[in-house]
Parts: C-alpha cells; sequence; structure tokens
C-alpha cells in the first residue's frame, strides 16, 4: 500500500515537472496540525536558488497539483510553505483497506539487504549486567524491523571468549576452585577466582608469571587448559541464554573470538603483502596518515612479541561476514567507546576493496538516579539476571493488586511480559545516544511513555471485543465523522510512514513514540466516543477502528521486542 505521504510526494513531482521546474523538497508530516496533516518546503528551496518569491512559487506548483481524491485543496501559509489537509473520505478509504492489509501497509523495501547485525557481545566468565541492556535491545530491534521491511537479517553475538584474562581465570581454576560454589552460581564464582587472581598476581610477580604460562598453554592448545577454557564458556552460555530467553531474544549465529584465532596469521600477512600495514618499533601497525584526525592514531595488528589483538580479531570478523557469510551489509551495536576502533576496522577494510555498508551504531549509558554509571552498593555492575528478576517481581505486585483473583500462573506471565517489556521500552523510547536514567517507578508507570501505558491501551480494547460477545467483521466501508475518529484514523495511517524511517539513523525511539502518541490518541477517542453503544454506522466503523488500533500496537510493540497482554 501507498502511504498518503508517499502519494501526496508523488502528487508534488509531477506538479514540479509540470510547472518546468526541478524537483526539490519533500512531502512531510505537518509541524502544526492547525495548517493540515502534511506540508513541503519545495517553494522555499526553490526560491531561494532561482531568486523569486516564494509564495508566488508556492501558488505556481499549487496549480498544477493534482490531489483532490486525497486532499482539500493546498493552501499555502508562511513565507511559503505548501499544506496538505486529508478529506474525511480518504482517510476512511484508507482505514478501511488497511484493516485487509496483514502488513498494516508497510511496504517491503524495494532494496533488500543481506545485513549482518552484531549486538549483544558479552564475556565469557565474566556476568552480563545493567550495560547490555542497551546493545541487546537495540540489536534485536533493529533486526526486528529489518527482516519486517524485507532484509535478510543474520543475529550475530560476538562473544568475547578469548584473550589474556583467561590465563588468571585458568590459574584460579587450578588453585582457588570451590567446586561447590561453581555448582551454585557458576559465573560468579569465576568472577571470584578471576578478581583473587589478579590481586595475588598485583602483589607478586610469581603469580604473574604464572598466569601468563597458562596462557600461552591454552594459546598452544594444552589439552587441561583447552579443557577447562570449555568448560568455562559452556557455563557462561548457559547464563546468556538464560538471559535472552526471559528478554525474548535469539541469535542466528553466535561467534566467539576463538572462532577466528586460525584466520589472524593470514590477516598481518595479507595487510603486510598489500602494502597497508608496516613494521613499527617491533609491532605491525595500520597508519592512516592521510586522514587527519587519524595520523597520530594507527591500528596495532599484531603485538611485538607477536601476539595479536582485538583489531586483528576484528578484521578477520569482517572477512567471515562478508566472504563466508555473503553480506552486504554490516551493523555493529556497542557503545559510543568504540568509536575510534571500529572506524578504524572500517576504514583498513574500505582499503582491502571490501564495498559493504558498514556502520557503527553506537548509544549512549544507563545511568542511576545519581546520574552516574548504575553501579550496585559495592561499587559492582548491577548484574542483569538480578535486574530482569526484579523487573518481573515488581510488575507481578502491580498485577497482583490490580487483578488479584488471577491464577498464579497467569498472573506470573503477565507480570514477565509486562516487566520486561517495561525494561525493553524505557531504553527504546529515548535516542540511543542519550544517557538515561533508570527509574523503576517511571518504567513500570501506567501513566505516560511507558510500556505498561501501552499494554493497557491494547488490553482496554481487547476487552471491548470480549464484551462484544461475538465475533467483529469490519464493514466494507468505514463513515469518519467526528474530530476524535479523523485523528486516530490519520495516526493510524501514519504507521506505515514510521516504521521505515526507524533505519535511516537507527532509531526505535521514533517508532516507540509514534505508538505513544497512537495509543494517546486512542484513549482521547474511546472518551469522546462510545464504541459498543453507538448507532450503526458509527458502531462498526468504531469496532473497526478500535480493532487497527490493537493490530498496531501490537504489530508495533512487536517490533520493539515488546510482548502484548490480554488481561492486565
Amino acid at each position: 500500500m501507498e502511504t498518503f505521504q508517499s502519494i501526496l510526494g508523488e502528487s508534488l513531482s509531477r506538479a514540479l515537472a509540470t510547472a518546468g521546474v526541478p524537483a526539490a523538497g519533500e512531502v512531510v508530516p505537518a509541524t502544526d496540525a492547525r495548517f493540515g496533516d502534511y506540508q513541503t518546503n519545495a517553494a522555499l528551496i526553490l526560491a531561494k536558488q532561482r531568486g523569486e518569491n516564494p509564495r508566488a512559487l508556492a501558488q505556481e506548483i499549487i496549480d498544477h497539483l493534482d490531489v483532490a481524491e486525497y486532499a482539500e485543496q493546498p493552501t499555502i501559509a508562511g513565507a511559503g510553505f505548501i499544506n496538505f489537509k486529508l478529506t474525511a473520505v480518504a482517510i476512511a478509504r484508507y482505514a478501511a483497506r488497511l484493516l485487509q492489509d496483514d502488513r498494516l501497509g508497510v511496504a517491503l523495501t524495494n532494496n533488500p539487504r543481506r545485513i549482518v547485525i552484531d549486538f549483544g557481545s558479552p564475556n565469557v566468565a565474566k556476568p552480563m549486567h545493567v550495560g547490555h541492556i542497551r546493545s541487546t535491545v537495540l540489536g534485536d530491534a533493529l533486526a526486528r524491523i529489518a527482516t519486517f521491511l524485507g532484509h535478510e537479517v543474520i543475529r550475530d553475538n560476538h562473544i568475547g571468549d578469548w584473550g589474556t584474562q583467561f590465563g588468571m581465570v585458568i590459574y584460579g581454576w587450578k588453585n582457588l576452585l570451590d567446586r561447590d560454589a561453581l555448582e551454585r552460581e557458576p559465573i560468579a564464582e569465576l568472577v571470584r577466582i578471576y578478581k583473587t587472581t589478579n590481586e595475588l598476581g598485583t602483589a607478586d610477580p610469581a603469580v604473574r608469571e604464572a598466569c601468563r604460562q597458562e596462557l600461552v598453554r591454552l594459546q598452544t592448545g594444552d589439552p587441561e587448559n583447552l579443557r577447562i577454557w570449555n568448560e568455562c564458556v559452556a557455563l557462561s552460555m548457559k547464563e546468556f541464554e538464560a538471559a535472552y530467553q526471559v528478554l525474548g531474544i535469539h541469535y542466528d549465529i553466535q561467534r566467539g573470538e576463538s572462532f577466528y584465532n586460525d584466520r589472524l596469521p593470514d590477516v598481518v600477512r595479507r595487510l603486510l603483502d598489500s602494502g597497508l600495514a608496516e613494521r613499527s618499533e617491533g609491532a605491525i601497525c595500520v597508519f592512516f596518515r592521510d586522514i587527519p584526525d587519524l595520523a597520530e592514531r594507527p591500528c596495532l595488528i599484531q603485538k611485538s612479541d607477536g601476539g595479536f589483538n582485538y583489531a586483528t580479531t576484528d578484521i578477520a570478523t569482517v572477512d567471515y561476514r562478508i566472504k563466508d557469510l555473503g553480506a552486504d551489509t554490516v551493523w555493529i551495536v556497542t557503545g559510543a567507546p568504540q568509536l575510534l576502533h571500529f572506524r578504524q576496522i572500517f576504514e583498513i577494510a574500505r582499503r582491502e576493496g571490501y564495498t559493504a555498508d558498514f556502520r557503527h551504531i553506537t548509544h549512549g549509558s544507563i545511568l542511576g538516579e545519581d546520574r552516574k554509571l548504575m553501579k550496585t552498593r559495592s561499587g559492582d555492575n548491577v548484574p542483569l539476571g538480578d535486574l530482569l528478576r526484579e523487573a518481573v517481581a515488581r510488575a507481578e505486585k502491580i498485577v497482583d493488586e490490580k487483578n488479584p483473583e488471577l491464577p498464579p500462573e497467569e498472573k506470573n506471565a503477565i507480570a514477565l511480559t509486562i516487566g520486561i517489556g517495561a525494561v525493553k521500552y524505557a531504553d527504546l523510547s529515548q535516542y540511543r545516544m542519550t544517557d538515561y536514567i533508570f527509574s523503576w517507578d517511571r518504567m513500570l508507570s501506567f501513566q505516560g511513555n511507558t510500556a505498561p501505558y501501552l499494554q493497557n491501551a491494547y488490553v482496554r480494547i481487547r476487552s471491548i471485543f470480549r464484551k462484544l460477545g461475538a465475533e467483529f467483521t469490519a464493514p466494507n466501508e468505514l463513515v469518519l465523522t467526528e474530530p476524535a475518529e479523523l485523528n486516530l484514523a490519520k495516526r493510524l495511517a501514519q504507521f506505515a510512514e514510521t516504521v521505515p524511517q526507524v533505519l535511516n539513523d537507527f532509531r526505535p525511539n521514533l517508532l516507540a513514540n509514534y505508538l505513544f502518541e497512537l495509543a494517546n490518541a486512542f484513549h482521547a477517542f474511546y472518551e469522546a466516543c462510545p464504541v459498543l453503544k453507538a448507532d450503526e454506522p458509527a458502531r462498526g466503523t468504531r469496532l473497526a477502528l478500535s480493532e487497527l488500533t490493537a493490530r498496531v500496537l501490537q504489530r508495533g510493540l512487536g517490533l520493539l521486542g515488546i510482548r502484548v497482554p490480554e488481561k492486565m
């Protein structure tokens, strides 16, 4: 289905061509609903280019515009904005078509891509913590939306399962491990032995050297050290999967850094042979002397002792994603501190001749009430598992207060939907680069821009249809007469315009804010327009608008990775 925005945009293009003026501007939603539903600044752009009066040029464009099937006669406002106001008939006709469209008006992309999206990326032998929320839920939402728009998406969890820390973990395993503690809380015990070993190594050079030797044994394939490492990986993966199951997140592939170990010598050899890398003070680096702000920031790909690092692994990862997975687009969702690192990696890829579209999708941080990075009282990162359990427990308390007669299993299922949805939405409703304050009271509120508010709107609609007592069949034609009906129907038509915009700058908050405005429009409609007690044709129309709103809320929240309950 074409959207109103695209229809009016095509009409504008034809008018400009007929008027003999170059294409300029685009049709966008109006910033002030008093002047219309859509507007264009084409006349202002052209007038500035041509040195003409913008209002006179706007009138010339209007004289060639043919939008009578969809809008009233366009008007001119301000310095030369052209405004479009949709007709009630066109809005009703569009809403009726939406009811018959499983995609709710959202068109498939004309340019499908094969996208590898790298998000989450936890580290073995370390607990997932609150800081993992942003990358994980942002990446998941972008993957869902890209898939819905028709792209082929490969979700890749790039696990941190290799590196110098494993020398300390293996030393701690051999000398400090409490087997009973490992059975009870495996990740906590791995963290304990790592921290203790680190403290011992700081104080005692002999322990430091022992840890280094354990790492060398692991890297050279010592069977015992490989067995310990594999057990650490398995314990960590079990912990990760438990969190992903609660969050409703899946991956197509999960490749640890260790997966690329065999490829690293070839990466260095290739970059040296091509001249992109050079030796410097015993190490091998890629320099960017032609890029002013990178000229003093070379990328180290092999240390002077012959060891490799994250950059080497990430270059090998690029090779794998392009050559083995066949990606033409790579999105990496991580925090802003890695901006320089991935800028270097992508620049190396381009210099090697890769033409894929590489994007580093950065995000801000989650802050505590003190406006500092969210920590426990002891100063540690807040464990993700603890946070998710608390979200569900707080939600269950709210459900119990609102609906105490629900069976325990149903109550728990609803609490899971509300609690996890609240955590996700609190993150996704923010612009991704914004640091935000984590507040239980705000995110679990049934008022304001929150998941429970949107979920409650859906539940309210479902209750209407339960009271209906019969299967609803939408009328072939809708009749919109009340302002609240028209406003709701226009909001519903904007879903198909909003979803594709999310990927323009990777902003799920655009979809979240749209859904909030839709829920507001529905509540205003619900208060102003009786549904079940109305006479026909108003009754059928209002039921149809309610049904359509429920479907858009469910689909829109689903694209954000948030489920809706049938009761609350």
